[in-house]
């Protein structure tokens, strides 16, 4: 039989219950380092197609590496960024986007809309490396 205080249903395992639930300035904060974390991969996932275009096969080479990188942190955390666990100390909010300053609808579909941008930017760039 479960405890009257046990939150089961509302903090699932990959969410610990809200150290601060009120602390605004330490979610915001989160929520800038994790935006400018995702520009940074976002742009990395862009600019694959584009070193490789202009023949830096090098460049398309370690971009993809860096991305690679996130992609380890992302399955080591099921699939979840660290900092989506971080801000959820912070708030009681679980939307998509609670964790990030992003529209909803990219926040929902992030993982779908890059991993389809970094695979085919990985597939052109081979494939522009293999015809030099």
């Amino acid at each position: 039989m479960l405890k009257p205080n046990v939150r089961c249903i509302e903090y699932p395992m990959s969410h610990p219950e809200p150290s601060a639930p009120h602390s605004p300035v330490a979610l915001v904060a989160v929520k800038i380092v994790h935006t400018i974390a995702w520009a940074f991969f976002a742009g990395c996932i862009l600019a694959i197609p584009v070193a490789s275009w202009r023949g830096n096969h090098a460049a398309a080479a370690w971009l993809t590496a860096i991305v690679f990188v996130e992609v380890a942190i992302l399955v080591v955390n099921g699939w979840r960024c660290p900092l989506t666990s971080l801000a959820a100390r912070f708030t009681h909010e679980r939307h998509d986007n609670f964790d990030i300053y992003l529209p909803l609808w990219l926040a929902k579909h992030n993982k779908l809309i890059f991993g389809v941008l970094f695979c085919l930017g990985i597939a052109f760039a081979y494939f522009r490396w293999r015809a030099r």
